[in-house]
């Protein structure tokens, strides 16, 4: 099942997602388009990104193997809705993108164990992408700004995350081909060992890396992410 947030004339709603159209629990139904726009499909208090998780893009970048998961912290003003123009930030020369699969919590929870623990609390699964501007000093500076982390179109609630196929393409050229079966630590993994250090929130965000090349966007350069099973999450580059 897929879950969205969607902007109408009455306001914010949310429903289950198929075929351009959303259904409430209500029963009233809503078109893309004319009638509703696309929301984030959560509202994160924080999101937690881990890096180094493609052996891939450890080799592309240079990077050590990890013996745990390497993660860093993006607020709640990255936050960015699927569709809508991203802004190319006036500090940066270098804006780049990253494709990564992320879970959204359901529930306040912490010191999770086990698959069957993480399904317990978990709404389902969608797509991020971790906008980074290369030429800024430290991780924070880079990649925590406003409007950072483009986020939808939808959370899927019935995914195996460990072995789906995903492809980024810019400007209608393939950037990005890989599976989720490369990355160094699984999901669950992931989410187990960051529970242990954080109480996580209904809403957050963690997402788990991104395949190798990671690269440059510029002012109108249309982004296309597609992880199998959730969809394809697009924002422009704002020329």
């Amino acid at each position: 099942m897929k879950l969205a947030r969607i902007e109408t004339d009455d306001g914010t709603v949310r429903g289950t997602y198929e075929d351009g159209t959303v259904t409430t629990d209500e029963g009233e139904q809503y078109e893309l388009g004319d009638e509703a726009e696309l929301l984030p499909p959560c509202e994160p208090g924080t999101f937690y990104c881990v890096g180094r998780n493609f052996v891939e893009t450890l080799d592309q970048m240079d990077y050590d193997v990890p013996d745990n998961p390497d993660w860093f912290i993006k607020p709640a003003v990255s936050l960015h809705p699927p569709d809508q123009p991203i802004e190319y930030p006036e500090w940066t020369d270098e804006l780049t993108y990253a494709g990564e699969l992320a879970a959204v919590i359901d529930e306040e929870c912490t010191d999770l164990d086990g698959e069957e623990d993480i399904e317990n609390v978990l709404r389902g699964w969608t797509i991020l992408n971790d906008l980074d501007a290369l030429d800024q000093p430290v991780r924070t500076a880079r990649k925590a700004f406003d409007g950072s982390a483009p986020l939808g179109p939808v959370i899927e609630t019935e995914l195996d995350p460990r072995s789906i196929e995903m492809e980024t393409h810019i400007a209608g050229e393939k950037r990005q081909e890989a599976s989720t079966e490369l990355m160094i630590f699984d999901p669950y993994e992931t989410i187990s060992y960051l529970s242990k250090r954080y109480t996580f929130k209904a809403g957050d965000v963690i997402s788990f890396g991104s395949p190798a090349n990671p690269g440059l966007v510029e002012p109108g350069d249309k982004i296309e992410i597609y992880y199998e099973g959730i969809g394809r999450l697009e924002n422009t580059v704002r020329s």
